[in-house]
């Protein structure tokens, strides 16, 4: 796939987020893993996107760094399959199960502005489990947990491994490393059930 340049790749979330379709957001090496999401806030260094998993329905929000972003894909086969789905999750009532849509209309400031700074902010105030995928790993790991500091410079990530809960590990994170962050939705409720039965004292 033709890597786009920053300018192309920012026309095409413009125009994503003032037409409201569905777009590829291909933001890590490689074709096998790229995000699928409606297009729903733009600053000058990320953008934030609902995320569409491969049911068709909102598995959460996204901010993605924009210099990571090689293209921005619409119209595609698999986009229409999974728009397709999204139908069918609307008919069966379960497009929006963790209510992500109710909670941007709620807070619509969380949309403009400082994006990684409003979706960090959030996830801080209320405690709630994120994801962190950074520069250094390339999407080769990020990292599932709860921020316990926040500053202008870095995070602190108390977080866990599913493949070994016998402790919690603490990441200290750059923000300027930050690549993209996955909050509210389906890892939040998971990782707030992990943490509430496995790590009660955190």
């Amino acid at each position: 796939m033709e890597k786009m340049t920053e300018r192309m790749v920012r026309e095409q979330l413009a125009l994503a987020k003032q037409g409201g379709y569905l777009v590829e957001v291909h933001n890590l090496p490689g074709d096998d893993y790229f995000n699928v999401g409606f297009v729903v806030g733009i600053d000058p260094t990320f953008c934030l996107l609902i995320s569409i998993d491969w049911d068709g329905k909102i598995n959460g929000l996204i901010v993605i760094r924009i210099s990571s972003i090689q293209s921005v894909i619409k119209g595609s086969d698999y986009l229409t399959t999974v728009s397709e789905k999204t139908k069918v999750a609307h008919r069966y009532h379960y497009f929006d199960i963790f209510s992500v849509q109710e909670f941007l209309d709620d807070h619509p400031e969380i949309t403009s502005g400082n994006l990684l700074g409003n979706a960090l902010q959030d996830a801080y105030a209320h405690q709630l489990p994120v994801v962190v995928g950074t520069q250094k790993y390339k999407g080769n790991d990020d990292f599932f947990g709860r921020i316990v500091q926040l500053d202008r410079i870095q995070l602190v990530l108390h977080y866990f491994n599913e493949h070994d809960l016998s402790s919690l590990w603490e990441y200290r994170v750059l923000l300027a490393q930050v690549d993209y962050l996955r909050f509210r939705g389906t890892q939040m409720a998971t990782g707030q059930q992990i943490f509430k039965d496995i790590f009660p004292e955190e």
